[in-house]
């Protein structure tokens, strides 16, 4: 029988309407039989996701405060939705033990797994299907990568038929501590659950009908992409584009289960496919996605191509500061190193005093507020001349490029411009190979 791993999101859980919407996307298609859900999110733009109210509940215990008052809203949401849907199952109970433990345990990772938890205990009930529980079966091997044996763990426990409910987000450690992945971690989830049951497909279902070629918020009604690979996927992804978190492609890709971006709410739409490869096709570009505040620190030294271990010595004084990089763009003599603001913090002037230290530049200049897009598309190989047709798009718009980068692999295309001309560079891009 084939099968489809699902895994929803929190908008498409948020409340007893969402839960009618996915029963019914899963009960269209009998190969839908392993659901892996998210904690419900928002039902309005002034809501809060039940995971953050979870993480409140957990610093006020953490300090000895009373939880109740948060802990009632998380209360009051998933008893709304088992009332309105007639569930059968003790959410009171079920609500009171996840308290107390909260107040008894208020570890992080624990306390913010529980909407994951509550979310496919609940699902579960409603349509009878068998709940798995991520903590017996999805071993964390330290903060960042799971063990081998999460995949024959979670194939025994679910069979070739019959219907199972998995919560997203979270598993625990070989001494059975609750881990969890980053945020939206719970299509890291589905994609180990794909693997694990040698799915046919990896359908991730959110609030959106696939991936777009721009952000809606910059291009005005840009197109959609009907097929990207999980090369293009992996750029865009770190690039901003957020439909999909940047780590759920690794498990499935290894053994080519194709990924489908589908809409909760628009189930019949065409959606986004994620596959091993394709043939490219008349569109040079799939899709273009940036991200503002870099910060570039531009280091010059005389005959720097000749020493030996130059770039590694400056590199691990980022490493040594615990500040991981972006970009690398070269010269005879120069060495820019590329970072995020955010991930430089408060450590500009110690990373100008380690490489003043350790380098000896003859000058350092440091270049704030830079963005970075990224133009990305398997077809761009095929193609002469497409970096001079952006580069002349962003001239003729008056953009002054301040960093080129382009991988040996010329699926993609960098581009460093001001703060103040980002939005103005992805409507300059987007113009010259879409519109």
């Amino acid at each position: 029988m084939n099968t489809k791993v699902c895994k929803f999101g929190g908008t498409s859980l948020a409340n007893a309407e969402q839960f009618k919407k996915v029963r019914a996307i899963i009960e269209a298609d009998p190969s839908r039989r392993v659901i892996v859900l998210s904690a419900p999110g928002k039902r309005n733009d002034n809501d809060q996701k039940i995971t953050d109210l979870l993480l409140v509940c957990q610093e006020l215990a953490d300090q000895g405060l009373e939880i109740e008052p948060v802990f009632n809203r998380i209360r009051e949401r998933f008893i709304e939705i088992v009332e309105e849907l007639k569930i059968s199952i003790d959410i009171i109970e079920l609500l009171n033990e996840t308290e107390r433990l909260i107040i008894d345990t208020p570890i992080k990772a624990f306390v913010a797994s529980r909407g994951e938890y509550l979310s496919a205990k609940v699902f579960a009930a409603w349509i009878d299907a068998e709940f798995i529980e991520p903590a017996e079966t999805i071993v964390f091997r330290n903060e960042e990568h799971i063990c081998p044996s999460t995949y024959p763990k979670l194939s025994k426990r679910i069979g070739e038929t019959g219907l199972y409910v998995v919560p997203g987000f979270y598993g625990a450690d070989e001494n059975g501590l609750i881990k969890i992945f980053p945020r939206g971690g719970s299509d890291i989830t589905g994609a180990i659950t794909a693997r694990a049951v040698e799915a046919d497909v990896y359908e991730n279902w959110t609030d959106v009908s696939g991936f777009l070629m721009a952000d809606p918020r910059i291009v005005n009604n840009p197109e959609s992409i009907k097929e990207l690979t999980y090369k293009e996927l992996r750029e865009l992804s770190y690039m901003g584009a957020t439909v999909l978190h940047d780590e759920a492609i690794f498990p499935v890709r290894d053994v080519g289960i194709p990924i489908e971006i589908k809409n909760t709410n628009k189930p019949s739409a065409r959606g986004t496919r994620i596959v091993s490869s394709r043939e490219p096709s008349e569109r040079i570009v799939t899709g273009i996605a940036g991200l503002k505040n870099f910060v570039m620190f531009q280091i010059e030294k005389t005959l720097m191509n000749k020493m030996v271990g130059f770039g590694r010595n400056v590199l691990q004084i980022f490493e040594s500061r615990n500040i991981s990089y972006d970009h690398t763009p070269t010269g005879i003599d120069t060495m820019s190193v590329v970072v995020r603001a955010d991930n430089l913090g408060d450590k500009l002037d110690l990373v100008i005093d380690d490489i003043n230290r350790t380098i000896e530049p003859d000058r350092i200049d440091i270049v704030s507020n830079l963005a970075i897009i990224a133009t990305v598309g398997v077809g761009m190989v095929h193609h002469v001349g497409t970096a001079g047709k952006l580069f002349t798009a962003l001239a003729d718009e008056g953009i002054n490029i301040r960093i080129i980068d382009q991988g040996s692999s010329e699926i993609n295309i960098i581009v460093g411009v001001n703060n103040k001309d980002y939005e103005k560079t992805i409507n300059a891009i987007y113009r010259t190979f879409v519109k």
